[in-house]
């Protein structure tokens, strides 16, 4: 984790004295000023953990069997005993990989000797038990495997997390389960990088540092993506969006600077409101 995310002892002494919720939030809004975060709670506060005394980057979690905040947590796996998350996420998936084709490789092998036990063809009784116990065994692995595998795959494809298919991540203009998503190609070398020839080897090859992401809204290439696409994520996010939407030039200021960066003059808001009734316009600079 970035030192920047951790608050400096006086901020740290000074959120612990206050009492109000509030003023607490003034202090971590100031702190996450200058932070890449673009997600809030569901109550639109800081994502601040008490525990490991940190600004939370975006989709990091505190895992409470590992008592740590992971970057880009997907969910704690029993039978690996760790958390999976953005350092060992592709890890976990060629573990699956590998796991359904070992399976796989077992169940084939053996069919024919399970063919010969049920046709009365095998000679050796003492083996029945063994052939049994390995067909069954690896065909329900594979079956059980393989729901997942191609579970996470969706995941990937989307570019979710396990929490994040479960809780939308919170933007400023409301929850966005596909808030992260750049398109099923890019989503899949954010995961597995840029370099196919390292995707099937247990390589660190994932893209970024883990603490920063790009979001659609920051992606969205107007040339792209069709009219009509873009007047119905306009109509969807109108109704109840607090703050304009910022253009891609802008992309350097956060999300959760002050208010004053996202909040118009009232002339402003007078001509928006006199000019145009029923139709939102999304501008979005290249």
């Amino acid at each position: 984790m970035e030192k920047t995310f951790y608050l400096s002892n006086s901020e740290k002494e000074r959120y612990e004295k206050e009492f109000s919720q509030e003023r607490q939030q003034e202090i971590l809004r100031r702190a996450a000023r200058d932070l890449p975060i673009y997600t809030t709670s569901a109550s639109r506060t800081i994502r601040y953990c008490e525990r490991c005394q940190l600004i939370k980057p975006d989709r990091a979690h505190h895992c409470s069997a590992c008592d740590i905040c992971i970057l880009k947590m997907d969910h704690h796996c029993p039978w690996v005993n760790n958390c999976v998350g953005f350092s060992n996420y592709k890890f976990f998936l060629l573990f699956l990989l590998y796991s359904l084709l070992y399976c796989l490789f077992v169940a084939t092998t053996v069919l024919q000797y399970f063919i010969k036990f049920w046709t009365n063809e095998l000679s050796d009784t003492r083996a029945k038990f063994h052939v049994l116990f390995l067909f069954f065994v690896s065909t329900m692995f594979f079956i059980s495997v393989l729901s997942l595998f191609s579970y996470h795959c969706w995941l990937v494809g989307r570019n979710r997390t396990t929490i994040e298919s479960f809780r939308s991540p919170t933007f400023s203009y409301g929850p966005d389960g596909n808030g992260f998503s750049l398109g099923c190609s890019k989503n899949w070398r954010q995961v597995f990088g840029d370099e196919k020839k390292y995707w099937l080897l247990p390589i660190f090859s994932s893209l970024g540092d883990g603490c920063s992401f790009p979001t659609r809204l920051v992606g969205m290439d107007p040339e792209q993506a069709p009219v009509t696409n873009q007047n119905e994520y306009a109509r969807s996010i109108g109704s109840s969006q607090p703050f304009p939407i910022k253009p891609l030039s802008e992309s350097k200021n956060r999300l959760l600077d002050s208010e004053s960066q996202w909040t118009e003059n009232e002339s402003e808001e007078g001509t928006v409101r006199s000019g145009t009734n029923n139709h939102v316009t999304v501008a979005i600079e290249n």
